[in-house]
């Protein structure tokens, strides 16, 4: 397969290519860098600085391509709250132009990275493709218009087109920003430096974190499964974990007692999010395949801001697997 990766060079998109890569498929990458490292890339893949708003850039990387893998996205939640046009111009905006170029360079399929925020709070868990959206951050609000615009414009233009919400990613190689960090891997950090862990509310609250690795099998078997046009599909672990739940996993897996300190005043988002996998486990032939202590561990040892923290991992009894040295 022939492929084109935008945002390529970002946590999921990495990670997805060097997949792909060592699969042996022929890869090409967009990515801005403003959040990506292409020094984590494959070698055989072939890298392009450049906009995903640029059609002339677009169109020629687009050529001869079978499939288009649609990551790049600005991704902070807080951040898009101060900069709500500028998520709208890029997550928004460059997709349809992604969607204009594809349509002019004929390629057959595009799987979008959406996002599980489009759900906002739902009464029902775990919670289905059909519950109906209430994005209450501009991030959600731009991934969910990007779905409508890839479904809008791939039907228009004889285009198959799939959308992915991906629930809480974690991995090793996910960055660390130093404000609004993501929580896997921002209270790893501080529990193996020895700082405290400032948790919103009472950490009653509940995500769905899934390893990188499921991610990414979603993702690839989006590319090539039957009968999945214009679908909406969840990709997350299915298990429910609770904020203290994962707080205690960690201190498990780093073998260190985490220092939680509990901010009452700070909202939480919503009380509880978990995905229904129905629709990936029927449309993808998907099943996640990572336990989040699994998940912990292998970001121990295999991440390398990580890894000499890594060997209490190793007292649990399970097996050690080797890093692989391609991420």
């Amino acid at each position: 397969m022939r492929c084109l990766v935008t945002g390529g060079a970002g946590f999921i998109g990495t990670a997805l290519t060097n997949r792909l890569v060592r699969d042996g498929h022929h890869v090409r990458v967009l990515d801005d860098l403003s959040a990506g490292d292409p020094a984590r890339l494959n070698a055989e893949a072939s890298f392009t600085r450049g906009d995903v708003r640029d059609r002339p850039k677009l169109w020629t990387l687009l050529q001869n391509v079978d499939c288009v893998f649609h990551l790049a996205a600005r991704v902070s939640v807080q951040e898009s709250v101060l900069y709500p046009r500028d998520y709208n111009d890029v997550n928004v905006g460059g997709t349809v132009s992604l969607v204009e170029a594809i349509r002019d360079a004929g390629v057959k399929r595009v799987v979008l990275a959406s996002s599980a925020t489009v759900y906002g709070p739902q009464a029902r868990q775990p919670v289905a493709e059909t519950s109906w959206p209430h994005p209450l951050v501009p991030y959600a609000v731009s991934k969910l218009a990007a779905e409508y615009y890839i479904f809008a414009l791939g039907e228009l233009n004889h285009i198959e087109t799939v959308a992915l919400r991906i629930f809480n990613a974690y991995g090793p190689g996910q960055r660390l920003p130093p404000a609004h960090a993501p929580v896997v891997p921002l209270f790893i950090k501080n529990v193996l430096s020895g700082a405290s862990l400032v948790v919103h509310g009472d950490g009653g609250q509940t995500r769905d974190f899934v390893f990188i690795d499921d991610v990414v099998n979603a993702l690839i078997a989006a590319s090539t499964s039957p009968d999945v046009n214009r679908a909406v599909i969840n990709v997350g672990s299915g298990l429910e974990t609770s904020i203290n739940s994962l707080i205690a996993t960690i201190g498990a897996v780093t073998g260190k007692q985490p220092e939680v300190i509990f901010n009452a005043q700070q909202g939480t988002g919503s009380s509880r999010l978990v995905a229904d996998l129905r629709q990936a486990q029927q449309r993808l032939g998907y099943r996640p395949q990572v336990s989040l202590r699994e998940g912990l561990q292998r970001l121990l040892s295999e991440d390398s801001r990580f890894a000499r923290h890594g060997e209490p991992t190793r007292a649990s009894g399970r097996p050690h697997t080797p890093p692989d040295r391609s991420r």
